[in-house]
């Protein structure tokens, strides 16, 4: 069914019929010019402050971060932190054009396979789109080269991010997806599914107990690559 028979219906079920010429230029002029909200002072930061503040939050929200100075340093910090975990050196990886240009076979103990995770999947690689400091959450649109499954299946999520990828406001991640982001179907920006991660999956519904891992990943470790000069911690 198309969208507009789908709103058709839901219009003929409101007993409704086409907006008003002037509410729908209200609405659309809405919707081109993209308006802010509040957006909180504590992510208005100068560059090195405003990464920590991600990894800071991160943290708080019961992830792991392991910085990088090099893309070339990913593979080693990935199995460092499998050891840490005492994880066997297998996991699945995002198939992204970036992931796969980094240098596996210096690890020769890590196997991977690039493709979609499945529910026998124990960890994970995911390309990191872009973060948000300001709560210290990934924004993970689905792609081909990065599929949602990774988000979801296995128990272990390491997520590499670059710090030339984190923003102060969610204002500024949707931002770069428009800028970034085109479907080839529909000429917009907008992906099939945007996962807004913060920390791994966790419920507090029964007895008021923490329990991580209770939808989705119970670890999420993030690899920090500084690739941005001006966000390097000051000396």
């Amino acid at each position: 069914m198309s969208k507009d028979a789908i709103l058709g219906a839901i219009r003929r079920g409101l007993k409704r019929g086409p907006l008003p010429a002037d509410q729908r230029a209200m609405l659309e002029g809405r919707l081109a010019t993209h308006p802010r909200h509040l957006i909180p002072q504590r992510s208005r930061l100068p560059r090195p402050e405003q990464v920590t503040l991600f990894v800071k939050n991160v943290e708080k929200e019961f992830g792991t971060v392991a910085r990088v100075a090099s893309a070339a340093e990913v593979p080693g910090a990935v199995a460092d932190y499998l050891a840490q975990q005492n994880l066997a050196p297998r996991f699945v990886l995002a198939p992204n054009d970036e992931l796969a240009a980094l240098p596996w076979a210096e690890k020769p103990l890590l196997e991977f396979e690039a493709r979609r995770a499945q529910p026998t999947d124990t960890v994970s690689v995911q390309h990191g789109f872009a973060a948000i400091a300001e709560t210290g959450t990934l924004m993970l649109p689905s792609d081909p080269q990065r599929p949602t499954t990774l988000n979801l299946l296995a128990e272990t999520e390491i997520v590499v991010l670059r710090a030339s990828r984190i923003v102060g406001a969610y204002e500024e991640a949707w931002d770069r997806l428009r800028a970034e982001r085109t479907d080839p179907v529909t000429g917009g920006f907008m992906p099939r599914n945007v996962m807004l991660v913060t920390g791994p999956s966790r419920s507090a519904d029964i007895e008021q107990t923490l329990e991580l891992g209770a939808h989705g990943p119970r670890r999420l470790h993030i690899v920090l690559v500084d690739d941005d000069p001006a966000a390097l911690p000051e000396a």
